[in-house]
């Protein structure tokens, strides 16, 4: 077999989200820093061509991201990775890091120590500290303490065609999230709804990233709201969380980094204090713990420290290769399997 082009990935999921780690045969990717690094992936026509190898048909799948494994370009950091989707690059992930943590041990490139391992992981959103538990020759629970996360603005006021004036918060993870009471679309979080809630995070995300425009104060790299995460409150206290990703699924873990952003909104709120730990509960059951374990600033803005715990899972190796004779070399997408707005993702977005 002649192949143009081979990456090897260790399927890893955390608490039910897909990260499929690339842990062999990335290919150099300029940039003297991962935030540099995440722009070249979603500006330079090669960037997109690579992600577009790897997460679309016929090599790829809707479910899930690719996690890109690259050389730390921090001093401290063990590695550095950028998230693979099909709308883009993404600068961080609280599964992913959970993920890219569980491979770098489980696999041998970082060595694993008992009872704890620590794993600094270099992103685009800056330095993500994992402390993972380890037994038996395997990563147990991963501890991420997350990168500084803030509010944009609370209580944002939108107009939308089809559930009237509703409020947002719009507040930075480790990237942008627009936080939204599930009930005011009128839904509930739970799997039967998971087509409804897409549908309606695709239409708030794309009102407005059309009216609001977000910049990180710091990092320019990082804009845009990013995902729309529709939250509710379990009869436990437990935040439940369903966070929907263009063009047509949902996060099935709590996610990280949306968990990240919310907590945000409750300590602004003064509904969460330095050391308090909640509970963030997915549309399928998984859980998160989040904790709040300091309060900082980020360009003077008030921020806080969140840290997120989960556990990741392997359950398998494989390689993708590109035949340099194959007409799908950029990939494709349908609306029957990527959803409605599946249009296009081959011709670049």
């Amino acid at each position: 077999m002649r192949w143009k082009r081979t990456i090897q990935l260790l399927d890893v999921h955390a608490e039910g989200e897909i990260g499929r780690v690339a842990i062999g045969g990335v290919p150099k990717i300029p940039g003297k820093t991962v935030a540099e690094q995440l722009h070249w992936m979603n500006t330079d026509p090669k960037g997109q061509e690579l992600r577009r190898f790897l997460v679309l048909e016929p090599r790829g799948t809707p479910m899930g991201s690719v996690v890109l494994l690259l050389p730390a370009k921090h001093p401290d950091a063990d590695a550095g990775f950028i998230v693979l989707q099909p709308d883009q690059a993404h600068a961080s992930s609280g599964s992913n890091s959970i993920c890219a943590t569980t491979a770098l041990l489980e696999s041998g490139m970082v060595e694993m120590k008992e009872p704890e391992t620590v794993v600094t992981l270099d992103t685009a959103a800056g330095i993500v500290k994992a402390v993972a538990t380890c037994r038996d020759g395997r990563c147990e629970k991963v501890k991420l303490t997350m990168v500084p996360s803030f509010v944009h603005e609370l209580d944002v006021a939108l107009d939308t065609p089809n559930w009237g004036r509703i409020k947002i918060d719009i507040c930075y993870g480790g990237i942008f999230y627009a936080l939204v009471d599930v009930g005011q679309v009128g839904l509930t979080i739970e799997k039967s709804n998971a087509a409804a809630l897409v549908q309606a995070g695709m239409v708030l995300k794309d009102l407005i990233n059309s009216s609001i425009p977000v910049v990180h104060p710091e990092i320019p790299a990082i804009a845009g709201v990013a995902y729309v995460m529709f939250r509710d409150i379990d009869p436990d206290g437990s935040v439940r969380t369903c966070t929907t990703m263009w063009p047509g699924r949902v996060d099935r873990s709590p996610c990280g980094t949306g968990s990240s952003a919310n907590l945000t909104t409750m300590h602004a709120r003064g509904k969460a204090k330095v050391g308090d730990i909640f509970k963030s509960r997915s549309i399928i059951g998984s859980e998160f713990e989040v904790g709040l374990s300091a309060e900082t600033t980020v360009a003077g803005k008030p921020a806080i420290i969140p840290t997120i715990a989960g556990r990741g899972f392997t359950f398998g190796l494989s390689q993708v290769a590109l035949d340099p004779f194959d007409p799908m070399a950029e990939g494709f997408a349908l609306t029957d399997v990527w959803g409605p707005l599946a249009g296009g993702i081959g011709d670049g977005r």
